[in-house]
Parts: C-alpha cells; sequence; structure tokens
C-alpha cells in the first residue's frame, strides 16, 4: 500500500532531494504537500518533524526526517533497489554524504549569509573555510561518473543534489568536475521523473497564487 510510505514535502524545498530518490527507489508512496509558514507549523506535523521544516518521510509509522538521512535510510529499507553500497565502497558512501551533509550545507549556509570564519574561527568550524570544503568536494568527484564505488547509490542521490542545486543557482561555482559529475547524474530516469514532478506541482503552486 502506498499509504506506508508517506512523503512529507514541499516542491520549492530539499524534498526534491528525497523525491529523487524516491523515484531511485522505484516503491509506492504517497505525497503530502505542506506549505511554509501554515500546514508546515500545525500540531499534526509537528507531532512527525518538530522542526515544522520538510521533507519527512514516515515508512510503516516510523519517521525520518534530514535528507542524508532519509537516503541512507530508504536505501537500507529498499535494498532490491540496490541503492546501497557494497562493502567496499561503503567508506566512501558514508564519507561522502555526510560530507556533503555536515561540511558543505554549512559552507554554503554560511557563505549565503556573508560570514567568512576569520583565521581562529577557521578552527573551530568544522568546514574550515568555504574553498577547503570545495577542494574536498572536488577530489570527491573529480574524474569519477559515481562517488562511492562503481555502480550508483544513495550517496550519489545526495551528494549529486548537492552539487546539481548548487550549479543551478550559483552557490557552488562552477569547476570541470562537478559540471561532469552533475551532467551524468541529469541523464539518469528517476532523476528526471523526480524533477517532472516536482517542476509540475511548482507550475500548480504559481498559477493558484500569482504575484
Amino acid at each position: 500500500m502506498a499509504d506506508e510510505l508517506i512523503f512529507y514535502t514541499n516542491p520549492m524545498s530539499r524534498g526534491q532531494i528525497v523525491r529523487w530518490m524516491l523515484e531511485e527507489v522505484g516503491a509506492p508512496y504517497a505525497t503530502r504537500i505542506l506549505d511554509y509558514g501554515t500546514t508546515m507549523k500545525e500540531p499534526g506535523y509537528l507531532a512527525i518533524n518538530p522542526m515544522g521544516k520538510v521533507p519527512a518521510v514516515v515508512h510503516d509509522g516510523k519517521v525520518v526526517t534530514e535528507c542524508a538521512a532519509i537516503c541512507a535510510y530508504l536505501a537500507e529499507a529498499f535494498p532490491d533497489a540496490g541503492l546501497a553500497p557494497d562493502a567496499e565502497a561503503r567508506a566512501d558512501y558514508h564519507r561522502w554524504m555526510f560530507f556533503a551533509a555536515g561540511p558543505v550545507e554549512a559552507a554554503i549556509t554560511a557563505k549565503h549569509f556573508g560570514i567568512e570564519p576569520d583565521a581562529t574561527q577557521q578552527v573551530s568550524a568544522g568546514f574550515g573555510t568555504f574553498d577547503q570544503t570545495l577542494d574536498a568536494l572536488e577530489s570527491a568527484v573529480a574524474g569519477k561518473t559515481f562517488v562511492a564505488g562503481d555502480t550508483f547509490t544513495a550517496a550519489d542521490v545526495y551528494v549529486g543534489s548537492q552539487i546539481d542545486w548548487g550549479l543551478q543557482f550559483g552557490t557552488i561555482p562552477s569547476r570541470p568536475a562537478f559540471e561532469a559529475y552533475a551532467a551524468g547524474l541529469r541523464e539518469r530516469d528517476g532523476y528526471k521523473r523526480a524533477k517532472a514532478i516536482d517542476n509540475a506541482l511548482i507550475a500548480e503552486m504559481q498559477a493558484a497564487n500569482p504575484a
């Protein structure tokens, strides 16, 4: 039943990452669209995610939030999809997925808000500097089709989403390694299906609420 896997999202959010993951998994799921400031903050949803943010999934009554955690969870919950790594690739899988969720996310957010850690602060900041973080991220994908081993995994969904989104909106500067890695991922059927779904939802929302 689709209701065994419920996806809470807004198409103009990081929920696009999880949508892509769900399309790669291929299991049936139900979608619940929430609005910022209204349904995301209602008691019913706050009982699922006290942060009042999306995305979240509920699978067999269990809640998972945070995009990287959701991607990792779904890879394990649906092993037939082949999105979890083999033993040889497991170190890179965990390393780069959570590097993207931690230092990359923090570095991009700090840069966006105009925060530049000084030399003393860089010691304490997990991402050090924006450029250091991007150099490390580049090393994860340079010359590679996939970030962990020789097959596509949930790490590619998460790392790839960060790079794809960053290139699109200018929060990650264009580098040949980033462009090549993202270009390959954009050819995946799961990526295309997910984008089509969310783009259609965005168009519906904009039509219903014209500026």
